[in-house]
């Protein structure tokens, strides 16, 4: 498989924020998000086998194991193969998608999919009707820009069977959208990318 780099640092975002974790970023992506910050992943990537992988995530002795991209679900027959062995060595993993692509045994293996419902300002759509895949261990996440997108991710709250957590595109400020959250009582987390206010990977 395509690997761009495997690297420890802090979950940034989502509901397992702060915890130590082996990321394993994945090389490929179906779409090109206005605001992407792992443009770098597109392409390019070093080829490794599944078990050259799993050596890399034991080296780090941690548990947690988020494998992102790019869009990982593009490599699919590899990412079986790894998920069902971390699996095995019990690993949790968090698989990071952009909401465009599915396969039921990836998404039952891992222990959270974490699906990205791309809002407009990324110029790009996802296919919500793989929403009703979810399940309740999984997680959805909406990047907000500007109030389009805050209207958006309103709208598709109703849609969307699991949590929602809501997060800051790139620079912007996360204070309107935790205010009109709980102005309008929605159902849905605000959260920070942790990684950029710590200023690590």
């Amino acid at each position: 498989m395509k690997v761009v780099e495997i690297f420890a640092s802090i979950q940034g975002e989502g509901k397992h924020i702060g915890k130590p974790t082996v990321f394993v970023r994945l090389s490929g992506c179906n779409l090109e998000c206005s605001w992407c910050d792992t443009k770098y992943a597109r392409e390019g990537g070093k080829e490794m086998t599944v078990g050259e992988v799993v050596g890399e995530v034991k080296k780090h002795r941690i548990n947690n194991v988020c494998i992102t991209g790019g869009e990982p679900m593009l490599q699919l027959a590899e990412l079986r193969q790894l998920v069902e062995k971390l699996g095995r060595l019990k690993y949790h993993t968090v698989l990071e998608t952009n909401g465009t692509l599915y396969d039921k045994f990836v998404f039952d293996k891992v222990d959270c999919v974490s699906f990205d419902v791309k809002p407009p300002s990324s110029g790009e759509e996802s296919d919500i009707r793989l929403l009703k895949k979810l399940m309740q261990k999984d997680q959805v996440k909406i990047v907000v820009s500007d109030e389009k997108d805050f209207k958006f991710a309103k709208r598709m709250l109703k849609k969307i069977p699991v949590e929602v957590i809501l997060q800051p595109a790139g620079g912007a400020d996360i204070k309107w959208i935790a205010e009109k959250v709980i102005e309008e009582k929605l159902n849905a987390r605000v959260l920070p990318q942790l990684h950029k206010i710590i200023k690590v990977k």
